[in-house]
């Protein structure tokens, strides 16, 4: 391995929002000789002294970068993002520099898609992407969707679990030409980014589009973000996504995969008002949310919008909402460790990357368009992995997990 670059050490720890005096401490650094331990961390992000492999473990935990991270030549620069949606929390900014580095590794994957898309004779521009305007309204926005995806409400309802009304709704989006990928990570748990840095992004390619969901949310919010970032494609307008909708475009993407999964009319049959505590409205809410397979904070802010509840409990009922799904993601990971095995490596991965890509590429291989190298990068894998990866591609669009 080569030598680790001093500004490589200092980047890490200062992307991870963490002080010299923070970062020792959690690093395990103490004083030695006098020397204090946020010194001594210091004079390695000096070059003063070699960092050992031992140190260099901790600090791709703590500082939550992938061990090769530290051997690159120079400092990540900020991916492309298109236009950046998000009104960022300042706790949050530590996974920046992860969302850039997915961001790099997405649009890679997708020029190559593009490009051979673009070999093809009968290849032709998606007549969708940007055909719309906000001053469309968003009822015809939702219109729109509606009828180029051949998707109803009632056959999202009618699905068992939310899991598979994902699966309904991904699958009627690919097979409109838009490629769907999970994606929350950069391949290890600690690389993992929180939904309030990023919940999906949009590539309003007229060839090759692309949307990315962080899969850190929960899964019923899988298909609001899909529908959301949907919008962002129908108004041509790429760009990353969070938690906190403050600008214009949000609003109107928000209120576009609200009303296609919640229409106002049935707001009432939540039962909830503002004079409804907030005990009794999660109840209400769970109900409500559980029998159609929607994401209960989409719900609340479904009620907030209409003036049902005040904002006040809104911001009580999305924390809560939050707090929740937080202690049953812990659990049911906890759970996962204590039983023997788990999703197999490829099922889990097909989930992750969608029926049109791995089609795209399972067709682009057996033609001879692709390498199974580039296949590898295309899809995100090892050359090695590319053909059992393939072999079971029907099996994709599934539960998983």
């Amino acid at each position: 391995m080569p030598a680790v670059k001093p500004e490589i050490l200092v980047w890490a720890r200062e992307t991870a929002g963490l002080s010299l005096e923070e970062a020792a401490h959690r690093l395990g650094i103490k004083e030695a000789r006098g020397v204090a331990g946020e010194d001594r961390l210091a004079a390695l992000e000096r070059g003063e002294a070699a960092v050992s492999r031992p140190v260099l473990i901790k600090m791709s935990k703590q500082y939550r970068r992938p061990l090769l991270t530290f051997y690159l030549s120079a400092p990540p620069q900020r991916g492309d993002r298109g236009e950046d949606f998000r009104t960022l929390p300042e706790t949050h900014t530590l996974e920046e520099s992860l969302l850039d580095a997915l961001l790099r590794d997405i649009r890679a994957r997708q020029s190559m898609v593009r490009a051979i898309l673009e070999d093809e004779e009968d290849a032709q521009p998606l007549p969708f992407i940007g055909s719309m305007t906000i001053d469309d309204g968003v009822a015809a926005v939702v219109q729109s969707i509606k009828r180029v995806i051949g998707a109803e409400l009632a056959e999202f309802r009618a699905q068992a679990s939310p899991e598979s009304a994902f699966a309904l709704l991904r699958r009627r989006v690919e097979e409109a030409g838009v490629f769907v990928l999970l994606a929350g990570n950069l391949g290890s748990y600690h690389t993992a980014m929180d939904v309030e840095v990023f919940r999906g992004f949009a590539l309003a390619d007229p060839i090759a589009p692309f949307i990315v969901i962080n899969d850190q949310d929960a899964r019923p919010a899988w298909s609001f973000t899909l529908l959301h970032e949907l919008a962002h494609l129908w108004l041509g307008a790429t760009g990353v996504s969070g938690s906190y909708a403050e600008t214009r475009m949000e609003r109107f993407c928000n209120e576009v995969a609200a009303t296609f999964l919640l229409p106002v009319a049935e707001l009432a049959l939540v039962g909830v008002t503002r004079q409804t505590d907030d005990q009794t409205a999660i109840k209400l809410i769970d109900d409500f949310a559980a029998e159609r397979h929607l994401s209960r904070s989409m719900v609340a802010y479904r009620l907030r919008n209409a003036g049902r509840i005040s904002d006040e409990s809104w911001r009580s009922l999305r924390g809560i909402f939050r707090t929740r799904w937080q202690a049953g993601r812990q659990a049911q990971r906890e759970r996962a460790r204590e039983r023997e095995g788990g999703p197999n490596y490829y099922v889990v991965r097909r989930h992750k990357l969608g029926a049109a890509l791995l089609k795209f590429v399972a067709r682009n291989v057996s033609g001879g368009s692709l390498s199974p190298t580039k296949a590898g990068h295309v899809l995100g894998v090892k050359p090695r992995s590319v053909e059992p990866l393939l072999s079971g591609a029907a099996l994709t669009g599934g539960q998983v997990g």
